[in-house]
């Protein structure tokens, strides 16, 4: 069996049929003020994902966050065949809650064939057994932190983590917009490649859009700062497994008008180039308070 945290994740992207299109997935608070955004999308993935035959494997995904989740209430997905041709699928997902729908998402499907290839190089940085795992934050400032913050960073979550250059989010100072982050799932799983991928599309939300706080020296804990993913893109171009190491480099060309954009490559242990991303998302910086 799979440690507790794996085996939950598991369960959250396993979701509930309703009907042949119609799929539910319970919510976590994992101390976020609202759902997880890669939860939405990696149910969303999984959604579509169990309406298209096995051979034929997600390669491109496009989403909009809509609305905030309630993280007190499952969402459903409804999934939209909108075409099976003979090489390609494509389906339309749209997430709902309290009769809303909070995101929508467009896949594409495809079944693997031979053809010309190349990728960028992996960028060169020591490896993650080479690097530190997080340091703890210490009582004493943990206990000033709301208890919602307080959860998400105590929290034993399902990815472990090696940062090639540590930031401190509590006490954020000015850096260039790019960040490289070594992660794999804590555990070991099975061979089901569609569960790897629907795990790489939970697990790709973090760390993104973050990168594009780094020359403002802000970030997602300051209780002026509001930010929030407004869509996600992702591309799935090699084989790769969520329970070996993979490196997530991020980097953020622009921020302007309140938005920000990230973008990110993932590479396994031997170079290759597995998947890629992109998210826009909201960055406001309120008036500090007055005390």
């Amino acid at each position: 069996m799979p440690h507790p945290v794996v085996a939950e994740l598991i369960d959250l992207l396993a979701l509930e049929r309703l009907e042949d299109n119609l799929f539910r997935g319970q919510s976590r608070d994992i101390g976020t003020k609202y759902v997880f955004g890669g939860q939405v999308l990696g149910q969303a993935v999984s959604a579509a994902q169990q309406t298209t035959t096995p051979e034929r494997e997600v390669h491109s995904l496009h989403g909009y966050f809509l609305r905030a989740g309630d993280i007190d209430h499952p969402i459903v997905y409804d999934v939209d065949r909108a075409r099976d041709g003979k090489s390609f699928s494509v389906r339309r997902v749209t997430a709902i809650q309290h009769g809303q729908p909070i995101f929508v998402l467009a896949a594409s499907f495809h079944a693997p064939e031979p053809g010309v290839e190349h990728q960028l190089s992996m960028p060169e940085v020591p490896s993650p057994e080479d690097l530190p795992p997080p340091e703890p934050i210490d009582a004493e400032t943990l206990a000033a932190l709301p208890p919602k913050m307080q959860r998400w960073l105590t929290r034993q979550g399902p990815f472990e983590l090696r940062h090639v250059y540590p930031r401190n989010e509590l006490k954020p100072t000015k850096r260039p917009p790019y960040q490289q982050v070594w992660f794999r799932l804590i555990d070991r799983i099975g061979d089901d490649a569609a569960l790897h991928r629907a795990m790489l599309a939970y697990a790709s939300d973090f760390h993104l859009i973050g990168t594009a706080t780094f020359p403002h020296a802000i970030s997602y804990y300051q209780p002026n700062v509001q930010m929030a993913s407004l869509d996600h893109a992702m591309w799935f171009h090699r084989p790769f497994r969520v329970d070996e190491w993979l490196l997530y480099a991020c980097d953020s060309p622009t921020a302007q008008g309140a938005r920000g954009l990230a973008r990110g490559l993932i590479y396994d242990r031997d170079g290759r180039l597995v998947a890629s991303t992109a998210q826009e998302g909201l960055i406001r910086v309120l008036p500090a308070r007055q005390e």
